[in-house]
């Protein structure tokens, strides 16, 4: 039998009686002037972290005016959208707004701070916060409601173990959790630098140093994009067309922070009217980033997989070809594509290649059968460094998960009719 098992037996074999936030808390009635806070001490919505991380400093502190006082042991909750799950068990005095809810424990005789935080930062609170927020686009919590919630009130005793163990399991998940991020990105990190390496070595036929365009190698061409295909300029996308359906369409921004190597799916559209003036890929054209604020992002390029012509944004372009679309896609990731881009870089502040430009690059143009076959080895590759990559945020979501299921089981206790 365990310590809080034995406590339990000993100080609550009947249960343990339940009440409202509002019979042991209640919110703070103290004051404070603006001018005795600086940014350690004024706690705002804003610098309180989402998802129970606690806080950070203030980057603005109010100078005038009177203030909320918090003082140590109050709990903490930004009332603004509940589901950030924003809150912070104090460990000293200050001031904060009135965007912060500051729950103030009546008798500590009665309820630890720590106890305290610990319900009020549960899963379960939180949503029962939502469930009587008032307001669509920006939802307060109900500062009525939220001092209906109900809960159990061990002993202190046992408070002090619950407090005790899940002190403990937070600081053991957070281990584990650092752990899993440095052992994940590690492995990822090694996985890159050898797909990189494979997948410059399959691109590397030394019919690059040839030359002579046009000369073979093991009957693999080199050729300039240019001979090869066709390059078409976007047209005026902006930001302001988008609509909630439509026609497909990819602006040249979303193709380094959205897209991947290909896509059949797009992340935004337009309207009807506006795709039939605008300029359009195709099924296997190659959408590239011309315009980017770095070398690195200048160029970038995903293949259109999608059955449906998408509309096209000014800064990029698309490229028409006869090869295997993820081929030429995967090229541009080489480095031996990034040597040849890097001398068509111009601009200062504002960096890009033009498209007489980039029809002046060189691919290797093997079979279509060895194209394929590339692609096909580099597609697993890319799943074996896509599936880390997802990998570690779902482990992640799998410790705290399992932490708030432990945490869950701490705080429920054997039905009791009776009440604080």
């Amino acid at each position: 039998m365990s310590r809080l098992d034995e406590l339990i037996q000993e100080l609550c074999p009947d249960g343990v009686p339940n009440c409202s936030l509002s019979d042991v808390a209640e919110y703070s009635k103290l004051r404070t002037d603006a001018e005795l806070v600086d940014d350690t001490s004024y706690v705002g919505v804003d610098n309180l972290l989402p998802n129970k991380q606690g806080k950070r400093n203030s980057e603005y502190v109010p100078t005038e005016g009177r203030l909320t006082a918090f003082v140590c042991g109050d709990v903490l909750i930004g009332n603004i959208r509940p589901y950030l799950k924003k809150i912070w068990l104090a460990t000293h005095d200050g001031g904060t707004n009135g965007d912060v809810l500051v729950i103030h424990i009546k008798d500590r005789n009665k309820v630890q701070p720590e106890y305290l935080y610990y319900v009020l930062s549960s899963d379960a609170f939180f949503l029962y916060d939502m469930q009587y927020a008032k307001g669509a686009k920006m939802p307060r919590g109900n500062k009525d409601a939220i001092m209906d919630y109900k809960f159990s009130v061990p002993p202190l005793e046992v408070q002090s173990e619950i407090v005790r163990i899940l002190d403990n399991f937070t600081e053991l998940t957070a281990e584990l959790t650092a752990e899993l991020t440095a052992e994940l990105t590690a492995e990822l990190t090694a996985r890159k630098k050898q797909y990189e390496h494979y997948r410059n070595k399959l691109f590397s036929f030394n019919v690059l140093n040839c030359a002579t365009v046009g000369n073979s190698l093991n009957n693999i061409v080199v050729m300039p994009l240019g001979e090869v295909g066709i390059f078409t300029r976007g047209s005026g996308l902006q930001k302001k067309d988008f609509t909630q359906t439509g026609v497909g369409c990819i602006h040249y921004g979303q193709i380094y922070t959205h897209y991947g190597t290909y896509a059949n799916r797009t992340k935004t559209f337009v309207s009807q009217e506006f795709a039939k003036k605008a300029r359009k890929a195709k099924h296997g054209d190659l959408i590239i980033a011309t315009t980017s604020e770095n070398d690195e992002d200048v160029c970038k390029a995903v293949a259109w997989l999608g059955d449906e012509d998408i509309a096209i944004s000014s800064d990029a372009c698309f490229y028409t070809h006869s090869l295997e679309p993820k081929y030429v896609a995967y090229y541009f990731q080489t480095e031996q594509f990034q040597k040849q881009k890097r001398g068509f870089i111009t601009g200062t502040k504002v960096r890009r290649v033009n498209t007489s430009d980039l029809a002046k690059i060189k691919i290797p143009v093997p079979s279509i059968e060895e194209q394929r076959r590339i692609v096909s080895i580099l597609d697993k590759f890319d799943m074996l460094t896509t599936s880390i990559s997802e990998g570690l945020p779902k482990e992640i979501e799998l410790r705290r998960k399992q932490y708030e299921y432990y945490r869950n089981q701490l705080l429920s206790f054997p039905d009791n009719k009776a009440t604080a």
